[in-house]
């Protein structure tokens, strides 16, 4: 690998240190000592704020490295790790299990967090998998997208009516809808872990076909690239990723946007250390924005959708005034 990418790698992974030990050091009472000797404290910290903060971290990689896979795959810089469909499918999950199962805000916050990640993997899967369903096959980009528009917008749409129909059911979705990392624990972390160990060895073995595709389908073709198979199988890397990062942690807006822009930005990468480097910014930009969610107006918690939202818009907001003076200028 070039240097200058390993040099990143280790810049972004210092970075993520450095915010996993805030992570571990902020929370609802302010800041904590990491080398306290009370024991309470000490629970907290390795129990509850340790897997949040490497559960946000890997939730980010996972939406970063989706973001990087669309973006490649549909030669599109605005595709996100939501184009097939897979947040409405999860969203529509959730809300199904909430209208016809009758639970409530009452229900305890374990047994209701469960359910609704259940709900929201399966949905998310169903979602991913009516897309490709009418797109008949993964042939072609085009169909593709429109499928997985499609896909969102009525599922989206069977959501919106059952929360129109059950008040409750908008109640208790709206931590989901927002994004929330409050409810991570270890077995969260070791299923986002197994999930970006598998969606990261799909997408760097399929690192030249992208490589080869950013030429041109027929160039791509020509170097033996056999597209089908090397459709399929970033779909499943994009779809896994996605929905493991939804399941657990809600709709998280921009991230998975953002992240593969930022790595454009410092320098022209191949598309083998953009799937590197995208999920390294990723969970450094998640975890960045746990932490202010939960600092910045303690001892309450913001949703941590809120803040990738702000961050993430504002960063789109600023490339594009700087691209449109660039063209300016130019002109």
């Amino acid at each position: 690998m070039n240097p200058s990418v390993l040099g990143r790698a280790a810049l972004l992974l210092a970075m993520s240190a450095g915010l996993l030990a805030l992570g571990l050091a902020i929370g609802s009472t302010g800041w904590s000592p990491l080398t306290s000797a009370d024991e309470n404290l000490r629970q907290i910290l390795w129990d509850i704020r340790a897997p949040r903060s490497l559960g946000a971290w890997l939730a980010g990689a996972l939406l970063a490295l989706a973001g990087a896979i669309g973006q490649g795959l549909f030669r599109n810089p605005l595709a996100d790790p939501y184009l097939l469909g897979s947040s409405a499918g999860a969203s529509l999950g959730v809300a199904v299990m909430l209208f016809f199962l009758g639970i409530s805000p009452a229900s305890t916050v374990l047994a209701l967090r469960v359910g609704m990640t259940g709900a929201a993997f399966i949905g998310s899967v169903a979602a991913v998998l009516l897309t490709l369903l009418l797109a008949r096959g993964v042939e072609q980009t085009l169909r593709l997208l429109l499928a997985g528009v499609v896909v969102g917008v009525v599922l989206g749409s069977g959501t919106a009516l059952l929360t129109l129909i059950n008040i409750d059911v908008m109640r208790t979705m709206q931590s989901f809808m927002l994004g929330s990392t409050g409810f991570l624990g270890w077995n969260s972390v070791l299923v986002l872990a197994a999930s970006l160990a598998l969606g990261g060895v799909l997408a760097l073995g399929c690192s030249r076909g992208l490589d080869a595709l950013s030429l041109g389908e027929a160039t791509a073709r020509s170097l033996g690239v056999r597209l089908a198979l090397l459709r399929l199988l970033l779909i499943a890397a994009m779809s896994l990723s996605t929905a493991a990062a939804v399941a657990q942690c809600g709709l998280v807006a921009f991230v998975g946007l953002v992240a593969p822009h930022l790595v454009r930005s410092w320098g022209t990468v191949t598309h083998g250390a953009l799937l590197v480097l995208a999920p390294l910014t990723g969970g450094a930009l998640l975890l960045a924005a746990d932490v202010a969610a939960r600092w910045i107006i303690a001892p309450q918690e913001l949703p941590v959708g809120i803040i990738t939202a702000l961050l993430g818009g504002s960063y789109l907001l600023w490339l594009m005034h700087r691209r449109h003076h660039s063209l300016g200028g130019r002109a």
